[in-house]
């Protein structure tokens, strides 16, 4: 039998020391310091991106500067996401060999489901629609992702508990498309919050935390009991908090790569998510890859890899182009919940399409 995942809730934290503890979680569950864990936490108004988006193009920073919200890069891929007390944030951190499973789609799917079934006992219809949402009613109700980390991974989610979407709209750059994707005049009408659905009959977070653990237990087959948060692990998320985190620079890495310079930009839309390249060309004939930058909310593991990428592709003769990206999916060691070789390169040749414009 295996051994039962922790649960531990480190409560309510300001943003991004939220998201400095899930490296520490990640590597102290490398060393085997700490076992397989199912950690709960929450949010001030925070304002969270995912780890390749385009900071300024996903959060109304003049807003959440005057309105006191968080700003916070997380760690792993996906889109933008407000977040405040009124949400309860999960995530599951373990060895792949735990469920047996051993791709991440199969995984996320069996770990959205899960949730979904949690969400079920305390009276809604929630069902996981692919590729990493929970709805009930075709309205979202969790958002989720996450990444391997050698044999490690990091799973997370939100339930809205309760919130103003007002305010979530006002601090982020919610896209007229991705609204009318779902048929709905407004971003508010797209999710839902367990207080709408039960009203007087909501439970209080202490139900809602358990019946997620009943979920994952009953559908992952796995047993969980409470646990501590250790020393090892508050010490090492204040060392990534000071050292990068918690920094504006990190938050700041990727913000508006296109302005300022002469750029060529272009995008891809797939089922794994949208891909934003920018360009720069070099030599006589403007036939050379100078650099590429690539944002956007689609979820590749380990997050290095884009960085990586942008690097090889650097130099690159656009003829040699498609042969150069297919040739570094190949030898790298990734493993990819939604986005392919074939979407970098739609989002690349899109902005090379436009140097008959430019």
């Amino acid at each position: 039998m295996a051994s039962p995942f922790r649960i531990i809730d480190t409560g309510v934290r300001e943003g991004r020391a939220n998201i400095a503890f899930d490296p520490a979680l990640i590597e102290l569950r490398q060393q085997d310091e700490v076992p397989d864990t199912i950690r709960f936490m929450r949010f001030p108004p925070t304002a969270l991106i995912g780890r390749h988006q385009d900071l300024s193009r996903e959060i109304d920073l003049a807003y959440c500067a005057a309105d006191g919200v968080g700003v916070v890069r997380r760690v792993t891929g996906g889109g933008a996401i407000y977040l405040d007390e009124g949400q309860l944030g999960w995530e599951l951190v373990f060895h792949r060999a735990s469920l047996g499973i051993a791709n991440l789609p199969d995984v996320a799917a069996a770990i959205c489901n899960a949730a979904a079934a949690g969400l079920r006992k305390l009276g809604v219809a929630a069902k996981f629609r692919p590729r990493n949402d929970i709805e009930v009613d075709g309205r979202k109700i969790s958002g989720t992702g996450g990444f391997f980390d050698g044999d490690i991974l990091i799973y997370q989610g939100t339930v809205l508990v309760d919130m103003n979407p007002a305010q979530m709209v006002k601090a982020l750059n919610i896209p007229a498309a991705k609204v009318a994707k779902h048929d709905l005049d407004t971003a508010e009408q797209r999710v839902v919050t367990l207080k709408e659905l039960l009203g007087d009959a909501m439970p209080d977070m202490t139900a809602i935390k358990a019946a997620l653990v009943d979920g994952f237990c009953e559908v992952l087959g796995i047993e969980a009991a409470a646990g501590e948060i250790t020393a090892a692990e508050e010490r090492l998320a204040q060392q990534y908090f000071d050292e990068e985190i918690g920094s504006d620079e990190f938050v700041s890495e990727i913000d508006n790569p296109g302005g300022g310079d002469a750029l060529l930009e272009g995008s891809h839309t797939g089922l794994g998510g949208t891909i934003n390249a920018y360009v720069k060309l070099e030599g006589p004939t403007l036939g050379i890859l100078q650099r590429v930058l690539l944002t956007g909310d689609f979820f590749v593991t380990p997050p290095r890899v884009v960085f990586d990428l942008e690097a090889a592709l650097a130099g690159t003769r656009l003829a040699d182009l498609e042969a150069a990206l297919t040739r570094f999916f190949a030898d790298a060691d990734i493993g990819m919940l939604s986005a392919g070789p074939e979407d970098f390169l739609a989002a690349i040749n899109d902005a090379l399409s436009q140097r008959e414009s430019a």
